[in-house]
């Protein structure tokens, strides 16, 4: 055989093994996802308070399903299986587009981070399966408990195929615009005139000299307006006659929260918020350690025993989820607190 026929049979051979390994490829199919039997929602019933962007996560189950999953909610309605446009439509809310840090000099630095995006008031994150309740949802005209709510059912899948997942559950309660709340869950009457601080220390009663306890004062929530972005504090004494801010001499007011434009008078302590307060769950100076509640304290040194000077200490852990001009009153009902020069 000549070098030219030997060449040219080789080249006939890897042409026909490469046509082969090609349509054998073709026949190949592709590599698909699984979708597991095993995987499942840990929560279905999900009840949210109105008024506040509350987010479920930690709720799905991946089990053996291949990743990425994608959820969708199919098939919203009330729980008497009417439709239920309020949580279909599209209603705008404000999001972040860049990190809050608490490092924000103005209320103009606040906001040029956050924006305006029309959403579902109760979505599903696409990829998670967590479930995010808008602000923006109220009692107004989202069904609330004693209400049974509403029922969904929802679509997971991947390349492997589809699942549904039905009669999942959505029972909100209604709106409690500050925490700790003073108003019922279900009928969001007040059940009491107000809550207590959160801690206090050395605090002690003008007439009998005993060390106060939070029995002893009221905290109370006022909302002034719906219109403005303000939050004032105020302290009374057992006849409500206010007691002068000057009077807490140790309280850090320029730094008390992640505010502007102080005016401190003898009535209050006022300034210039964004809200909701805090404004996200992350941890600052002006909030406690876990950044879930904003936190505040008022401090003066007086006279203890033996003539000793003793710190006292008045502190709340709050929020507040509703715009407006809002004031916080702390009502010593029982007693006049001891001030230094008392």
């Amino acid at each position: 055989m000549n070098r030219r026929n030997y060449i040219a049979i080789v080249t006939i051979i890897t042409l026909g093994l490469s046509i082969t390994i090609s349509a054998c490829k073709k026949n190949i199919p592709d590599e698909r996802l699984s979708l597991g039997a095993d995987s499942q929602f840990t929560t279905t019933i999900y009840q949210p308070v109105l008024g506040r962007n509350t987010l479920f996560s930690d709720n799905f189950f991946i089990g053996s399903s291949s990743v990425p999953l994608e959820f969708k909610i199919v098939n919203m309605r009330r729980f008497n299986g009417e439709p239920a446009p309020e949580l279909t439509q599209y209603f705008p809310v404000t999001v972040w587009k860049k990190a809050y840090d608490g490092t924000e000099k103005s209320l103009q630095e606040i906001e040029a981070k956050r924006a305006t995006e029309n959403h579902q008031l109760f979505e599903v994150r696409k990829n998670s399966g967590q479930f995010l309740m808008w602000s923006r949802a109220n009692s107004n005209f989202v069904k609330a408990q004693a209400d049974s709510g509403y029922v969904f059912d929802i679509e997971v899948s991947n390349s492997g195929g589809r699942r549904y997942y039905k009669n999942l559950k959505l029972q909100p309660f209604r709106e409690r615009p500050f925490e700790p709340s003073n108003l019922n869950a279900i009928t969001g009457q007040a059940i009491n005139t107000g809550v207590f601080p959160s801690f206090m220390m050395n605090i002690k009663g003008e007439k009998t000299n005993r060390y106060l306890n939070p029995l002893d004062i009221e905290v109370q929530f006022k909302k002034n307006s719906s219109l403005g972005n303000s939050l004032s504090f105020k302290f009374l004494d057992t006849l409500q006659q206010l007691i002068h801010p000057d009077k807490f001499s140790n309280t850090k007011w320029e730094t008390l929260i992640h505010g502007f434009n102080m005016v401190k008078n003898s009535d209050s302590v006022k300034y210039d918020v964004a809200y909701p307060i805090p404004l996200a769950a992350y941890p600052t100076r002006y909030t406690t350690p876990g950044g879930e509640q904003a936190f505040v304290a008022f401090g003066y040194n007086r006279m203890g025993f033996g003539n000793k000077l003793e710190e006292a200490l008045l502190g709340l852990n709050f929020n507040i989820y509703e715009p407006g001009n809002w004031t916080i009153i702390f009502w010593f009902k029982t007693e006049r607190p001891k001030f230094v020069n008392d």
